[in-house]
């Protein structure tokens, strides 16, 4: 049985390997896998928002975990798939960007899709037609109502940045900014840390 426990846990990363991280959130150190671009962003000894989702079957139970909504969106989506399962879904999205892999679905660039690790032609197939449209437009929804802080979306996008980066970097930023700052305070490191980002610090 699958199904959706926990949103989101905020902790400090307290250890991280290939394919997995340790969240120490007060008294409790969760294990939770994770895509390899999403851990190599992460860094130790520092808090971060990790939105999850449980899978629970009679004879495991294991918590995977994303930097951002969209990933996870992304790796749900990629359920949906026939004949892809967690693991694959980890795997898939380990191996190609969130971009790249948005691209090669929406141009049904089995190529691209083929070379991704535990890929192969058939189920590069049914992505296509499964996933074909709908990753985008997911994407335009989180970034319009799922972001409070279009005045910062909109001033990186005067400084010349893209709209939908500049929203991606204000999500990562959110994960490792504390909510207890004062409002003023926390936009300015908010907008700071999304800069940081955007500059590929």
């Amino acid at each position: 049985m699958l199904y959706h426990m926990f949103n989101s846990i905020r902790g400090i990363v307290s250890g991280k390997g290939s394919d997995v991280v340790f969240l120490l959130s007060g008294d409790i150190e969760w294990d939770i896998a994770m895509p390899a671009g999403d851990i190599q962003g992460l860094i130790l000894n520092r808090e971060y928002r990790v939105f999850t989702w449980l899978y629970h079957r009679e004879d495991q139970m294991r918590l995977f975990g994303f930097t951002d909504e969209r990933r996870r969106s992304t790796f749900l989506e990629l359920l949906k798939v026939e004949g892809i399962g967690p693991k694959g879904a980890l795997k898939i999205l380990s191996g190609i960007g969130q971009e790249d892999l948005e691209l090669a679905l929406e141009n049904g660039d089995l190529a691209r899709l083929e070379v991704v690790p535990g890929l192969g032609k058939k189920t590069a197939q049914k992505m296509v037609l499964a996933l074909k449209g709908k990753l985008v437009q997911s994407q335009d929804v989180f970034i319009s109502s799922s972001s409070p802080y279009n005045d910062l979306v909109e001033a990186l996008v005067a400084m010349g940045y893209d709209r939908r980066i500049a929203a991606e970097a204000l999500a990562k930023a959110e994960a490792a900014v504390s909510a207890d700052m004062a409002d003023g305070e926390r936009e300015k490191l908010l907008f700071k840390e999304a800069i940081v980002y955007l500059s590929g610090g």
